[in-house]
């Protein structure tokens, strides 16, 4: 188990300097995933020794029993043929070599308990970076995101600094001034229209009223180039 603690300070010691050094987020998750599978594969040779190592210890345990039983066999053999120095012998054998398998199989079951252990590690980091792989396109869009957003606010502050917005503010209210000026013109543009024809109309009445009495006057006439009797009584005074 310890060649997965160095493993994980060794990751974590790559992965604190890539991202103090990071100035590209997707090349440095790229590189970030590079460096756990490098110590995926790494691992992976570790848990085949070890698992190779129990393999070996098993078949110690297993050659080392079958050892021992073979010459309970013996012994067995020799007292069935009533040689009991021999059965001894053989007894003694047996013995030896029971001893030592209960030694193979202490470390047999040791073996076992930390091969298995590491091979949950394994998988554990497997699915790890499985997980860092799937989560590497939401991390480089979040961060692009981010970028955009710093890059935008730094837009807007750039442009209050050098005043953009006053001038932009000073040109608004200049045309809100020519347009006030505008509407005025045009309205004493038609107000004077206006008086022309409130003039017209007084003077309507006034031509109206001649030409009534031009022809009241017209009507009354004694004859054909005569002019009527009260512009001659006028003329003879």
């Amino acid at each position: 188990m310890g060649i997965f603690r160095r493993m994980t300070d060794i990751i974590k010691s790559n992965l604190n300097d890539l991202i103090d050094k990071a100035e590209d987020p997707e090349k440095t998750l790229e590189q970030a995933i590079r460096e756990m599978e490098t110590s995926f594969r790494t691992a992976k040779v570790e848990v085949a020794r070890a698992i190779a190592d129990e393999k070996k210890v098993q078949q110690q345990f297993a050659r080392n029993l079958e050892q021992s039983q073979k010459w309970e066999k013996k012994a067995i053999f020799a007292v069935q043929k009533g040689d009991d120095d021999l059965a001894r012998q053989a007894l003694k054998r047996k013995k030896s070599y029971e001893e030592v398998a209960r030694g193979f199989k202490a470390q047999w079951e040791e073996h076992r308990k930390m091969t298995s252990v590491l091979k949950d590690n394994l998988h554990t980091l497997e699915a790890k970076i499985e997980e860092a792989k799937r989560k590497k396109n939401l991390l480089v869009a979040r961060a692009k995101r981010a970028e955009a957003q710093k890059t935008i606010q730094n837009a807007v502050s750039n442009i209050q600094q050098t005043g953009a917005f006053d001038a932009l503010a000073r040109v608004e209210a200049k045309v809100e001034e020519m347009e006030i000026e505008t509407a005025a013109a045009s309205e004493l543009a038609d107000t004077g229209i206006e008086s022309r024809f409130a003039e017209l109309e007084a003077t309507a009445d006034i031509d109206d009223e001649l030409a009534a009495m031009k022809a009241k006057l017209l009507g009354t006439g004694t004859s054909d180039g005569e002019l009527p009797k009260q512009l001659t009584e006028g003329a003879d005074g």
